[in-house]
């Protein structure tokens, strides 16, 4: 594929963007990689596996001259480098994100730009229970869902390039509004991830069932709560922080849900059980239809996949 931007610049050097990195390295869709990580050991390793092609103590240097910059920190942190970067940004640039809230995002990023770049919002609907410059790997994009959320003014050229870029790394894009993303999110996301959390912390602290039992005997369905609650914890944070409103609704939702399949059980309502089973199972073709999964004993998930953002 032809060069889609001349300078990428990665702030943040974890899974997503080590992963663009091999990813366009591989498809030849950027001249230059530039990156920035808050650690010296993170910048070391990117460095000594040829992630990129500089590495920066601050962010405000590794931004210069560049075409796109993408910021792949934290949610948390993403205010704070964009006051930093703003006045270092090259005019005519692009500014995205792979946030997986998009209204806390917005709110982050936008007060601090200028209107000579063009800022539109991003989430690839990917990723795995391991973090780091190590842990990315150029397919982690093939065949996920990347969702961006430009603004109404947005530049339809500043737009199709990016959503070039994501064609290019493998990805599926789709676009949307900031909160409807963040509804879709909670339901399909974080509501999950939240749950798997209480359910791995929910049979740590059941003494009647050892350490060693759980471990030993985890069947497919506990073993995937565990895979999902491996991932990042400052990732995951920052999302349930500034996703309240829905993931708080979705929360509603499910108790209300679990509350009625209680009574169904407490009663021996079979009838309502298989129905309700019926349906959730109908919903669970169609994601391997769709090509989001496999319904391979190993559920689909190689070594180098996981949990999904």
């Amino acid at each position: 594929m032809p060069v889609i931007y001349e300078k990428v610049a990665l702030l943040g050097l974890g899974l997503i963007a080590s992963s663009m990195a091999l990813g366009m390295r591989e498809n030849g869709l950027a001249s230059q990689i530039s990156g920035h990580a808050r650690t010296a050991e993170t910048r070391a390793t990117a460095l000594e596996i040829g992630l990129v092609d500089s590495v920066h103590e601050t962010a405000a240097a590794a931004v210069k001259d560049a075409d796109l910059v993408v910021f792949c920190a934290p949610i948390g942190a993403m205010a704070d480098l964009a006051k930093e970067v703003a006045p270092h940004l090259k005019p005519g640039a692009t500014i995205t994100d792979v946030g997986s809230v998009k209204g806390a995002v917005i709110k982050a990023i936008g007060p601090h730009l200028g209107p000579d770049v063009h800022f539109i919002p991003g989430h690839p609907l990917a990723g795995t229970e391991h973090s780091g410059p190590r842990a990315g790997f150029a397919a982690l994009f093939h065949n996920r869902w990347c969702l961006l959320t430009p603004p109404e003014n947005a530049d339809a050229d500043a737009v199709a390039r990016l959503v070039s870029l994501w064609q290019g790394l493998g990805a599926n894009v789709d676009q949307m509004e900031p909160d409807h993303h963040d509804l879709v999110l909670a339901v399909t996301s974080h509501a999950p991830h939240l749950i798997a959390y209480t359910m791995v912390g929910v049979a740590d602290d059941l003494k009647r069932v050892t350490e060693s039992e759980v471990i030993n005997y985890s069947a497919a369905g506990f073993r995937d709560f565990t895979r999902i609650a491996a991932s990042d914890p400052t990732m995951w944070r920052d999302v349930f922080l500034n996703n309240k409103e829905a993931t708080l609704e979705i929360l509603g939702r499910f108790t209300e849900e679990l509350f009625d399949l209680q009574r169904a059980i407490r009663r021996g309502d079979g009838e309502q059980l298989f129905n309700y089973f019926t349906h959730t199972r109908a919903i669970r073709r169609g994601i391997i239809e769709a090509g989001q999964d496999t319904d391979a004993p190993d559920f689909g998930r190689s070594s180098k996949s996981g949990a999904q953002d």
